[in-house]
């Protein structure tokens, strides 16, 4: 009777420690998923780190948290939602499509565009000040023959200071 008693004990024993063993996350998927998840969640406090490379108290304190998360058995996409709802899409490092995001995602784009508006105009603008002037640099057919007229006077001057 004994012995029947201690082999019952140590089938429970041996089932429960399997049981935890079969529920509980292995620890290094645990490790790899938080830091998996804390590379796509910027750190609020030196805004362009991630939690995964920032040193700040409160990105340690956020990965702690995606790791409970983790822990508790929340997909990535689920931690992400719970992080994004805590401190605003500012939190991710891809911020989403939408219409609050709309001149982060244009904006790069808007200001070349206007680089290259102002940029043309500019350019048009010169060669136009350019052409105005090379138009105002030619001489009319009266001013020509005038010059022509004062240097010959010029050289025969020059001619008669010779001799």
């Amino acid at each position: 009777m004994k012995y029947l008693f201690l082999s019952l004990l140590s089938s429970l024993v041996i089932s429960i420690s399997v049981a935890q063993t079969a529920t509980a996350p292995d620890a290094n998927a645990v490790e790899e998923r938080t830091a998996t998840i804390s590379k796509t969640l910027r750190c609020v406090v030196c805004q362009n780190q991630s939690i995964h490379d920032s040193n700040a108290p409160l990105a340690s304190d956020m990965r702690t948290l995606v790791e409970k998360r983790v822990i508790a058995g929340d997909s990535d996409d689920e931690v992400r939602a719970y992080l994004r709802e805590r401190y605003g899409d500012f939190v991710l490092m891809s911020p989403p499509f939408q219409i609050n995001t709309l001149l982060l995602w244009l904006g790069p784009a808007l200001f070349v565009a206007a680089f290259a508006i102002w940029f043309a105009r500019r350019v048009r603008t010169n060669h136009k000040i350019a052409a105005e002037n090379e138009a105002s640099r030619g001489l009319s057919e009266d001013e020509r023959s005038r010059l022509t007229a004062a240097l010959a006077d010029l050289t025969d001057i020059n001619k008669g200071n010779d001799t």
